[in-house]
């Protein structure tokens, strides 16, 4: 029988996934909507997380374990990792664009500039 703490961070990743993409989505802000990215971002993480969770299993370290104990994906881990890595990367970048654009065309506002390349 499945208890409600095993469903909490999938409820988690969900409730964190529509905020971040309402507020991508009703963004009038360069800066606002990198940020919503980031909380959207971190719902990945999180359901990385929760996917190679296993309650009352051991660290991945198979040096002197056996066989039948039960231990941590170490996959998940690895790519929770890799994606924290590459999302600080892609934050970085989107923030040098938007601090460029708001140095050369002096506006943050997705739909200002949409109307100064026309």
């Amino acid at each position: 029988m499945t208890e409600l703490t095993d469903f909490l961070p999938y409820i988690v990743v969900v409730w964190l996934a529509i905020i971040g993409l309402y507020g991508m989505a009703t963004s009038g802000n360069l800066f606002h909507l990198i940020m919503c990215l980031c909380v959207f971002q971190s719902s990945i993480w999180i359901l990385l997380l929760s996917i190679g969770y296993r309650r009352e299993a051991t660290a991945p370290i198979f040096d002197d374990v056996s066989p039948e104990v039960s231990v941590i994906d170490p996959v998940m881990q690895a790519l929770s990792l890799t994606d924290i890595v590459v999302g600080a990367t892609i934050v970085a970048i989107l923030l040098t664009i938007a601090i460029q654009v708001h140095k050369r065309l002096g506006t943050l506002d997705p739909n200002q500039l949409n109307s100064i390349q026309k």
